[in-house]
C-alpha cells in the first residue's frame, strides 16, 4: 500500500435540509415540504456533483428518504452511475420530509435515538423504497452515528450493504457546548478513521472474525485530530464548509484546509504506506442565502477549490478516489482486525510546535500529549467491547460515546485547582523533598516501527532540581495485538551519576462519557506482591502500600473493565481511593533509579470476566 492516499466523496440530496430550511424559511412558519427549497436543494445538489465530475473525482449519492420521493434525483442518480461510475448508497440522514413526518409523527431525525421498534421500521421502510426506485438494495449506507444492534440488523437483512459512515469523531459535550447546548448528540470515543466495527459496539473495532459486524465503518468527515480534540470539532475538518464555519479563512483563501488534507496524506509514514480523507456532504451547507457569515460565492468558491485541491492530486499520482463499497473491499483486502490506526499530529492551525499520537486498535484507544511530556490524555478501554444500546426506551437515549478511563478535558487533567486531582497517566521524579510531574514539561518526539510493535520515542525533558539536574526520556511502545503498553523512562544524563532518584509512574483515572461524575461505589482496588490488600471503593480517600508490589490493580465494573500497571523492576506499589469533591482512583508504581538506568512499566486493559 504504498503511498496510497484514499478519498471517499459522498454527496447526499437532502431535499429538506435542516440547516437550509432555518434560513429560507426565515420569519415565516415552518414548511419542510416547500417548493423553493426542494428546488434549491436538487440544484445545489446537482452542482456539487458537477464540482467532483468536471475535477475527475466520482462520487458516492447516498440517497435520502426525501430524495426517493423525487423522480427527477432519482433519475439523476441513474445517470451518473451510468456516466461516472458513481455508487448509488442509501443513507439514514435526511429523513425530514412531509411524507416522513405525516408517517411517524416526529420530528427527530437521528436514526440512533428512535426506540428499536421504531429503528427496524424506519430502516425497513427507506431500504424498500430504494430497492423499488432502484431494482436492487445498496452497498453503503450510514449515518452520523449507527449503533451496532442496528448495524446487525441492517447486515442480517440487507447482506449487500458492506461500508456505512457510522460515526462523528469526537462530537461529543464540546460540541455541545459550542451549539448553545442544543445539538443532543454525544457520539466520541470512537476512531477517527476507518475501522471494522465490532458486533457488540460500533466504537470498539472487532478483533477477530467473531466480533465482525459485516460491515467496513468510515467517519464522517475526517477531523483535526488536535484542534478537534481541544475545541469544536465541527470547525476543524476537510469540509471546506466546516474550514468556513470556523473562521479559518482570510480574503477568500484557506490554506489551513490544504494543510488539513496533507496532515492526513502524512498519516501512511505511520500506517504502513496507507491514509485515508472524505468528505460527505449535503446541499444544507451551499445555501443560496448563505452560511456561517459568507455569501454563497464563496460557499461555492471554498467547495470548489477544496474539490480541485483533490482532482489535482490525483492527476499527480498522489490520490485514489473510490466509491464507499470499493473502499469497503479495498480496505478487507489490505488491513487486518489487529493492524493498529496511528497519527503523530501536528499541531496545523496555531503553529505552537504542540503534538499528540494517537493510537488505536481493537483493545483500546488512546492520546499521547507530547505537550505534556508524554501524559495519556485520553484512554478508551475498546477490551471490554461494551454493549450499550442507544436510543428511546434504552438507559442512553442520546449518549452514544464510548466511555473513558481517562478525558483530561472532561475530568481536568492535570490539576491546577486547590483540591483534588484529574484523570491522567503519567510520572513524577522526586529528589530531595522536590517533585516534579512530566505532565509540565513540554517535549516532542518521532515514530518508528520495530516489526509489529509502533514505537513512539520522546526527546529528552531536562529536569532541575536545586542539586541535581538529569535528563530523562520516554519511550513508548505499542504492540500489535496486545492491550497493553510498554512505557519506558530513562534517565540518560545526570549533573551526578550517583545519585538516584524516585520515578512515581502513576495513572489517574475515573469512567464515564461526560464531564460529570459518575457513581465510583463497586469500583475494586488491589495491590500484588508478597500479599494481596484490596480496597473496595467508598469514597473514603483510603491508600494502601505494597513495598514489594508485583501488579497495582483497578477493577471498573461499570464499564466492565480491569486496568493494571506491573514492572520488571523491584517497585513500590500503590492504590488511592479518591472521594466525593474528587471522585477517581490513583494506581502507580515508585522505583528508584540514576543515571544510565531504565524504569519499565506496562500499562494494561483486561475485560472482567
Amino acid at each position: 500500500m504504498k503511498d496510497t492516499f484514499v478519498l471517499n466523496l459522498v454527496h447526499r440530496p437532502e431535499l429538506a435540509p435542516e440547516y437550509a430550511e432555518k434560513i429560507t424559511g426565515q420569519g415565516h412558519a415552518e414548511d419542510i415540504s416547500k417548493k423553493d427549497l426542494r428546488d434549491e436543494s436538487l440544484d445545489i445538489f446537482k452542482l456539487q456533483q458537477e464540482i467532483a465530475h468536471k475535477n475527475g473525482l466520482k462520487t458516492t449519492i447516498q440517497m435520502t428518504y426525501a430524495s426517493l420521493f423525487s423522480d427527477e434525483a432519482v433519475a439523476l442518480a441513474k445517470e451518473h452511475h451510468r456516466l461516472y461510475g458513481d455508487e448509488i448508497g442509501l443513507t439514514l440522514l435526511g429523513l425530514p420530509c412531509k411524507e416522513f413526518r405525516e408517517k411517524y409523527k416526529t420530528k427527530d431525525f437521528c436514526i440512533w435515538m428512535f426506540s428499536w421498534k421504531d429503528k427496524v421500521a424506519i430502516v425497513t421502510d427507506v431500504f424498500s423504497l430504494f430497492y423499488k426506485k432502484f431494482g436492487f438494495y445498496p452497498e453503503s449506507t450510514g449515518s452520523y452515528y449507527l449503533d451496532a444492534e442496528l448495524i446487525n440488523f441492517i447486515k442480517e437483512k440487507y447482506p449487500s450493504v458492506k461500508c456505512a459512515i457510522a460515526t462523528c469523531w469526537e462530537e461529543g459535550p464540546k460540541a455541545y457546548h459550542t451549539t448553545n447546548n442544543s445539538w443532543y448528540t454525544f457520539l466520541d470515543g470512537g476512531p477517527w478513521n476507518p475501522w471494522i466495527p465490532s458486533k457488540q459496539n460500533t466504537h470498539a473495532p472487532a478483533a477477530n472474525l467473531s466480533e465482525d459486524d459485516g460491515i467496513v465503518a468510515i467517519p464522517h468527515l475526517s477531523r483535526d485530530l488536535l484542534a478537534c480534540f481541544d475545541g469544536n470539532g465541527s470547525n476543524f475538518g476537510t469540509h471546506p464548509q466546516n474550514v468556513l464555519r470556523g473562521m479559518i479563512y482570510h480574503d477568500g483563501k484557506y490554506p489551513y484546509l490544504y494543510n488539513l488534507i496533507d496532515q492526513y496524506r502524512h498519516l501512511a509514514k505511520y500506517n504502513n504506506g496507507y491514509s485515508y480523507n472524505m468528505m460527505f456532504v449535503g446541499p444544507g451547507w451551499m445555501n443560496k442565502k448563505g452560511r456561517w457569515e459568507a455569501p454563497y460565492e464563496l460557499l461555492v468558491k471554498a467547495y470548489e477549490d477544496g474539490v480541485a485541491y483533490y482532482g489535482k492530486l490525483k492527476k499527480e499520482g498522489k490520490l485514489i478516489d473510490m466509491t464507499m463499497s470499493e473502499f469497503a473491499d479495498f480496505y478487507r483486502k489490505n488491513k487486518t482486525y489487529e493492524e493498529p490506526e496511528c497519527a503523530l499530529w501536528e499541531d496545523i492551525l496555531y503553529g505552537g510546535g504542540k503534538q499528540l499520537f494517537w493510537y488505536s486498535d481493537p483493545y483500546f484507544r488512546t492520546c499521547v500529549d507530547l505537550n505534556q511530556g508524554g501524559a495519556l490524555i485520553d484512554l478508551r478501554p475498546y477490551v471490554a467491547k461494551l454493549v450499550r444500546p442507544v436510543g428511546i426506551g434504552t438507559k442512553h437515549i442520546q449518549d452514544a460515546s464510548y466511555p473513558y478511563l481517562v478525558q483530561a478535558h472532561y475530568r481536568a487533567g492535570y490539576f491546577t485547582h486547590y483540591a483534588g486531582e484529574g484523570t491522567l497517566k503519567s510520572a513524577k521524579v522526586a529528589f530531595d523533598g522536590e517533585e516534579v510531574d512530566l505532565a509540565l514539561c513540554r517535549t516532542q518526539g518521532h515514530y518508528h516501527q520495530e516489526g509489529k510493535t509502533r514505537v513512539l520515542v520522546l526527546d529528552p525533558v531536562e529536569i532541575e532540581f536545586k542539586l541535581l539536574t538529569i535528563s530523562l526520556q520516554t519511550t513508548f511502545y505499542f504492540e500489535e495485538g496486545s492491550s497493553a503498553i510498554k512505557i519506558k523512562r530513562e534517565i540518560v544524563a545526570s549533573s551526578d551519576s550517583e545519585k538516584t532518584v524516585e520515578i512515581n509512574e502513576y495513572l489517574t483515572a475515573s469512567f464515564g462519557t461526560t464531564e460529570y461524575a459518575e457513581n465510583m461505589t463497586g469500583i475494586s482496588l488491589k495491590t500484588k506482591g508478597t500479599k494481596t490488600q484490596k480496597i473496595s471503593y467508598q469514597y473514603k480517600c483510603r491508600e494502601v502500600i505494597e513495598n514489594k508490589a508485583r501488579q497495582v490493580v483497578a477493577e471498573v465494573p461499570q464499564i466492565q473493565t480491569i486496568v493494571s500497571m506491573q514492572s520488571d523492576h523491584p517497585t513500590v506499589g500503590y492504590v488511592k481511593e479518591g472521594y466525593a469533591f474528587s471522585p477517581m482512583f490513583t494506581i502507580g508504581l515508585k522505583a528508584h533509579l540514576k543515571e544510565k538506568e531504565a524504569f519499565t512499566s506496562w500499562l494494561k486493559l483486561e475485560k472482567v470476566n
